[in-house]
């Protein structure tokens, strides 16, 4: 790894432990948490984490996240993932256990909260697609065929996570809780760009290829 290679791995390391830990830090310190129960508050660090979790997922597809190589970064996406899943698990459980009707009326989108419906949304996006890659290989899923489904449900886990953060006036201090979700919005955008157009000069260099070997060696 060069020079360059290391210093951006780092800045970006940095920045990712930064984007996270200042949320959870500044959440820590909030005189909210005086009136709230210790299952309350490990449901809403649980809530936390699991936004800090979104970002992480797109850092690791893209590949932005060195020295882990690209078949480790998808292993590492794929247990990251469940642990995604399990935080909500814990968020939902939680936010069940100290008030059951409040529960009850955001899964059944009938809350009067604004914020509740997004957050209803992108949790079983995330428990479709933590269902849909444990059962993967059973259901011989071809990459081709998991992408059209994984990522239309991303941008849903991604877009209804971010809302659901932003409209709620809670722990989280304001500014950090802000580029948190700037942040996740702008990654997953960018490695989806990076992404697309990775697979078309894929597609066209695989075009060119195959037009030169039909084509045969040309005449001088």
């Amino acid at each position: 790894m060069t020079g360059w290679r290391l210093a951006r791995a780092i800045l970006i390391w940095v920045a990712l432990a930064l984007a996270i830990g200042v949320p959870i830090a500044a959440a820590a310190t909030s005189e909210q948490l005086a009136w709230r129960g210790p299952v309350y508050i490990l449901a809403g660090f649980a809530g936390i984490i699991a936004l800090g979790l979104v970002l992480v997922q797109p850092l690791l597809i893209g590949g932005y996240l060195a020295p882990l190589s690209a078949y480790r970064g998808r292993r590492a996406h794929h247990w990251i993932g469940g642990t995604l899943a399990f935080a909500v698990v814990i968020h939902v459980a939680g936010l069940w256990i100290t008030s059951p009707p409040d529960m009850i009326d955001a899964l059944t989108f009938s809350s009067p909260t604004p914020f509740s419906p997004f957050g209803v949304i992108a949790m079983w996006a995330i428990f479709i697609v933590a269902l849909l890659a444990s059962l993967r290989r059973r259901l011989e899923l071809r990459p081709r065929t998991w992408r059209i489904i994984h990522i239309p449900l991303a941008i849903v886990i991604v877009a209804g996570s971010v809302v659901h953060c932003l409209l709620i006036e809670g722990t989280m201090e304001t500014i950090s809780k802000v580029v948190l979700c700037v942040l996740v919005l702008a990654v997953t955008v960018k490695v989806m760009i990076d992404l697309q157009v990775w697979r078309k000069r894929r597609t066209l260099r695989g075009e060119s290829g195959a037009r030169s070997a039909a084509e045969g060696p040309g005449l001088l």
